[in-house]
């Protein structure tokens, strides 16, 4: 069954609730859009939206590489030649991981179609469902309480909160949020790279008392050999983020002495499920535990990632709210989420379905 034709265009999601982390503030949701047919009238969809800060990829990139006639490999190919296609998008666009995330996405969701079953269960699910975390970012003590009563209320139990600017002002946080909830709610928290090992030190032994499950990206990217050199109970919770892009990078952060005890494995960052999958697999090996992370995202590519993170047995932690402040998508459904747990439905391929006049 040959792919016919591919359709890409640009859609502004909205955001309902901006919000600030350490280094930008996000009032915007613009996401690159694929439509993948196949001859027998089959789409499969993808969708696409980098962090330029990340990986140096603008979403005007993304949407040059897929509108500038770089896809003629990919037409008229047997879908059924799943992961020849699968690396080919790899080679061919290197310096664009979320072009290649879209294009990845929408094969899968095309071939998944064709042999009718959910992607979910293709790729080997292990996991029914696991809770998300959702987020609060860089505000000050009564706006955090306030966001998270909220959050609270709509029946979430975990939140991962942005730190990164003030420490003193983090740490004040962090023990307001615990003193208002006790053991009730599930406190991670995301420093965005902006602290240093010794803020890190300072802020780890401030909030013990806090218990909080893990600490995303505290120091720079960079510095691994920073984060390897921390002691064994901070690295235990440190969950690498920008630090961790392709399968090297997991490679060099699982070995000998580990950079962290976590890996968040973000789709737009890698380049979609398959290089998703492979970073997994090192993850598995080195008994590095997984953590599924998204940008501001259409629930096209969220419902990729929790298909693909629930055929882990290591995932223990998800941090997929990335559609869940949008004004607006192109497609309902992908997933199911109650009272903060997340799981996937029984249509195939990633379960969406595109909404008339999108």
């Amino acid at each position: 069954m040959k792919i016919k034709n591919i359709r890409v265009y640009k859609k502004d999601l909205g955001n309902t609730r901006p919000y600030t982390i350490a280094f930008k503030t996000v009032d915007e949701v613009n996401n690159a859009f694929v439509e993948l047919e196949l001859e027998n009238g089959i789409v499969g969809l993808g969708s696409g939206n980098p962090s330029e800060y990340v990986v140096g990829e603008s979403l005007d990139s993304t949407l040059e590489v897929l509108n500038g006639g770089d896809l003629d490999f990919m037409i008229g190919r047997d879908i059924r030649e799943l992961y020849g296609i699968l690396d080919d998008i790899q080679a061919q666009l290197p310096e664009n991981p979320a072009a290649r995330a879209a294009l990845d996405i929408a094969v899968h969701d095309a071939f998944t179609q064709l042999i009718d079953v959910p992607l979910g269960v293709f790729l080997g699910q292990k996991i029914r469902s696991l809770p998300t975390s959702v987020t609060i970012g860089i505000k000050n003590v009564e706006e955090t309480l306030d966001e998270a009563r909220e959050y609270y209320d709509m029946g979430f139990r975990v939140l991962k909160v942005k730190t990164g600017k003030d420490v003193d002002e983090d740490i004040e946080r962090m023990k307001k949020l615990r003193e208002l909830y006790g053991n009730k709610m599930v406190i991670r928290i995301d420093a965005n790279q902006g602290y240093d090992s010794t803020t890190l030190k300072m802020f780890f032994e401030s909030t013990k008392s806090c218990d909080l499950e893990l600490i995303e990206q505290p120091v720079p990217a960079k510095a691994v050999e920073e984060l390897k050199a921390l002691p064994g109970e901070i690295k235990k919770v440190v969950a690498a983020d920008e630090s961790l892009i392709s399968p090297a990078d997991a490679f060099n952060l699982a070995a000998p002495p580990s950079a962290s005890g976590i890996f968040n494995i973000k789709l737009m960052k890698s380049g979609g499920i398959h290089p998703g999958r492979q970073i997994a697999d090192i993850a598995q090996a080195s008994r590095t535990e997984l953590m599924w992370g998204c940008n501001d995202e259409s629930a096209i590519s969220i419902s990729a990632a929790l298909h693909t993170a629930l055929g882990f047995t290591n995932t223990k932690y998800l941090d997929l709210d990335g559609s869940l402040d949008l004004v607006e998508d192109v497609v309902s459904g992908g997933f199911e989420i109650r009272d903060g747990w997340m799981s996937i439905g029984k249509k195939s391929g990633l379960g969406v379905t595109k909404i008339n006049g999108s």
